[in-house]
């Protein structure tokens, strides 16, 4: 056992032959439970990657062991009392992106933070115990920042994710990143039809692209995600896009559920079965990516992570309980991320458990 983490209070031990999380201690009890989770996890899942010295249980999480990892630990004892921590800070960093996808809000919008409001956000997501800072929207890599903005988060205190479409990617960006201490590259791809995935995004071209996006990436040694949003219409599709994702040689399958536009869109119950047999199959089979699936993720295991633990935090400054939610409650221009957090809390709308996604019939009423 090497010793992960060790407080008066609390002693968190890894076994990595094992893949087992052990916590001694006072406060043990109040961490042992999600430690309990996460051994699950990586007893009966296959991990996104094993590395010499840690494992990556899913590209959405630090790799164990590590500092971020320790955060994530502590923030779990403290939400076990009810004082809910944000874990994961998400951050929409420009409106500029080469897509014209039908789905953004936010490409009819004028102005984005600067660099120094966006390093003040990331300081105070860190105090406020942050262990993944995402950053997002539209592309982030049209920021000539993007690097500075990656450079500036403690990488012992979170690790940093990005979102692009990947039609800005270059082979000297992607080491740009990787110099920089990115942790991890998320690239959409919608349909294995490159056709289909150009509409989408409104821009032909934009499947080669991505594809070529993600072999950049893991050749700068990256850890690469290729990611899907789904409704009830493309449910059928995830089979063929994990083969392609293993095709590509990424590290994890992301699926997402997508907020719907109309009826027709929203995912049933028997979709979303589909969705945790396709995630329990894949993981429990050697070889290939490892699939992410919010549908489980924020669902059986730890619900819906909106203003529990999630904060995310809009291009002007507007910040929501996560990017689904539609209701801004503040502006990090104005208030400090730290005292928008506390009136989140205080509302009450986040207290109970709960295994859907609220933003679903939320945006069917808009």
């Amino acid at each position: 056992m090497t010793p992960l983490l060790k407080t008066t209070a609390l002693t968190v031990d890894y076994d990595q032959d094992r893949r087992m999380l052990q916590a001694r201690g006072a406060i043990s009890i109040l961490v042992q439970p999600a430690l309990n989770k996460i051994n699950q996890r990586l007893a009966e899942e296959k991990p996104a990657l094993v590395r010499e010295g840690d494992i990556v249980a899913s590209t959405w999480l630090p790799p164990i062991p590590s500092g971020p990892f320790k955060r994530l630990v502590l923030s779990e004892a403290k939400i076990a009392i009810g004082r809910f921590v944000p874990q994961t800070v998400s951050i929409e960093v420009t409106r500029e992106c080469g897509c014209n996808c039908d789905h953004c809000l936010i490409k009819d919008g004028e102005g984005e933070l600067e660099t120094e409001e966006i390093f003040r956000v990331v300081d105070e997501a860190l105090d406020l115990g942050a262990s993944i800072i995402t950053f997002t929207e539209g592309d982030p890599l049209l920021r000539e920042d993007i690097f500075e903005l990656i450079s500036h988060v403690d990488s012992e205190r979170a690790v940093v994710n990005i979102f692009t479409p990947g039609l800005e990617m270059t082979p000297e960006k992607a080491k740009k990143l990787k110099d920089a201490g990115l942790y991890n590259v998320l690239i959409g791809i919608y349909s294995k039809d490159p056709d289909v995935h150009d509409e989408i995004r409104g821009v032909p071209g934009a499947h080669e692209k991505a594809v070529d996006a993600i072999k950049m990436a893991l050749d700068a040694g990256l850890l690469v995600t290729m990611s899907v949003h789904v409704n009830g219409e493309s449910v059928s599709e995830i089979i063929d896009l994990y083969d392609f994702a293993k095709e590509l040689g990424v590290h994890e399958f992301s699926i997402w559920e997508g907020i719907p536009k109309s009826p027709e869109e929203c995912l049933t119950q028997i979709d979303r079965e589909t969705i945790l047999r396709f995630y329990r199959t894949v993981n429990r089979t050697p070889g290939g990516p490892r699939v992410f699936a919010s549908t489980y993720f924020e669902g059986q295991m730890l619900g819906c992570m909106a203003g529990r633990r999630w904060i995310h935090v809009g291009v002007d400054g507007g910040v929501r309980p996560c990017p689904y939610i539609c209701d801004v409650v503040g502006n990090v221009r104005e208030r400090s991320l730290k005292e928008i957090w506390k009136e989140i809390r205080r509302s009450g709308d986040f207290e109970t458990f709960r295994s859907d996604c609220p933003a679903q019939n939320q945006h069917l009423a808009l």
